[in-house]
This record gives C-alpha cells, structure tokens and sequence, in this order.
C-alpha cells in the first residue's frame, strides 16, 4: 500500500531527491500515516487527490524530521554520558 503511495510522490515529482534515496524510511512513515487516516489499500490511494496526497507527504516529512531530531538528542546524551564518566 505505502509502496503505491510512494510511486505517487515520485511520479507527482513530489519528493527531494534525498527522500528518494531513502525510499524504505518513507515507505514506512508513510504506511504510519495511512494508517492514521484509515487509509488501508491501493484503491483507496489511487483515488486521494494530489492536494490530500501533499498533505500526507508533509505529515510523512514531519515524522521524518521528528524522529532525526530524536535521534540526534540521543546521540548527544549518550556523548554527553561518556564524557562525564
């Protein structure tokens, strides 16, 4: 299903060319947000229209962005906790 979404981002030229590199980690932030709005086969994809196909893409970004910055203040307080060993 979110492999379907994906082939619609990229053919709407939607997505950066860094997001096409990671096209698993949107593959599945993108099946979360289906997910979310009840979204659950391709037909039902087929038939969103670009403007809601955007704003699912903009949700998928922002998860994307969420789960870097986590990821990042994990990493300084794992540096932080060896320097204080």
């Amino acid at each position: 299903m979110s492999e379907f979404a994906f082939f619609r981002f990229s053919s709407n030229k939607m997505l950066t060319k860094e997001e096409e590199e990671h096209k698993e980690e949107i593959v599945q932030l993108t099946e979360d947000v289906l997910q979310a709005k009840g979204i659950q086969c391709d037909a039902s994809i087929s038939k969103i229209p670009e403007e809601e196909l955007r704003e699912i893409l903009e949700r998928v970004r922002e998860l994307r962005r969420k789960k870097k910055k986590q990821s990042s203040v994990e990493i300084k307080e794992e540096e932080a906790h060896l320097h204080n060993r």
